[in-house]
């Protein structure tokens, strides 16, 4: 297989901006038939490179939401009680979950925000993962078809709501690291998302330096990720004007939501969020970034 020509394929049949060395890395784990494990915060396009993989190679995609209230039964299926009654402890009887689809079909069971699944479901993948079986009570094992394979991601340890994922499931796992990506590649990104014109640009590159200025501010702990840029730029788009109190207004609006200030800021999120702004369109962008 030519790895480089697929990577290429995968960028213009989906879209993908840059990321040339992360979807090699996501290709040469499918290939070695290795759980992946990416990490990186929010809005970095994990989802979307898995997805992208999973879908050039005709490969069925499972997803499922990492949660506290994500139990061994959801992930694994359960038995319907009436129709126990009815035909007893049978397969038609069984509601089969993601993990079990997954295995029999030979899919990937895509993990999303593992290291919020509570260690009793993280315990769950593991034979499943180390031999491809899965032992379900009055049915049997079920053994994993060809392809299976999961993929999973996390924030990373210092966001709030996460939990540390086992050493035994880590174990298992190869990783990969997203990060932001350059200020070119998100100029690209913001233009393709938010249906921007050629001439549009300059709204794109005040979006993309607000956004990014957003995760250097000192007063911020998780800056705004790449939807920020996409929705300020969209709304820039549609209201023609790039005067500081629209700007800052606009801008206030659309990133708001994606940030987190530091413990013990005092000012409010509008503030600071104004800074940002009038910094970016004074041309004193070098502050932030």
């Amino acid at each position: 297989m030519d790895i480089e020509k697929v990577v290429s394929e995968i960028q213009a049949k989906f879209g993908v901006v840059g990321r040339e060395n992360i979807l090699r890395k996501l290709i040469l784990g499918k290939m070695a038939k290795k759980h992946i494990i990416i990490e990186g915060p929010v809005g970095v396009g994990k989802t979307t490179l898995a997805h992208a993989v999973a879908a050039y190679f005709d490969q069925g995609f499972i997803r499922i939401d990492g949660d506290e209230r994500y139990t061994e039964s959801k992930l694994v299926g359960h038995f319907e009680p009436p129709l126990v009654v009815e035909k007893g402890w049978v397969w038609d009887a069984f509601v089969p979950g993601p993990l079990t689809l997954a295995m029999k079909n030979g899919s990937i069971l895509f993990i999303n925000e593992a290291n919020r699944l509570i260690e009793g479901t993280q315990n769950v993948l593991l034979p499943s993962m180390d031999e491809g079986i899965l032992i379900l009570p009055k049915l049997g094992i079920i053994r994993a078809g060809e392809g299976f394979l999961v993929v999973a991601t996390q924030n990373p340890e210092s966001y709030i709501g996460t939990t540390v994922l086992s050493e035994a499931l880590k174990d298992r796992f190869v990783w990969i690291k997203l990060n932001h990506q350059r200020y070119e590649e998100e100029l690209d990104i913001v233009m393709q998302k938010a249906d921007l014109e050629p001439e549009d640009r300059n709204i794109a590159e005040i979006a993309v330096k607000i956004t990014r200025a957003t995760r250097k501010h000192p007063e911020i702990r998780r800056g705004s990720s790449i939807r920020g840029a996409i929705d300020l730029a969209k709304i820039l788009s549609l209201v023609k004007s790039l005067i500081l109190e629209t700007v800052s207004e606009m801008a206030i609006m659309t990133i708001a939501t994606k940030i987190e200030l530091e413990d013990g800021v005092e000012r409010p999120v509008e503030e600071i969020i104004h800074e940002i702004t009038e910094a970016i369109l004074s041309g004193d962008e070098d502050r932030f970034l």
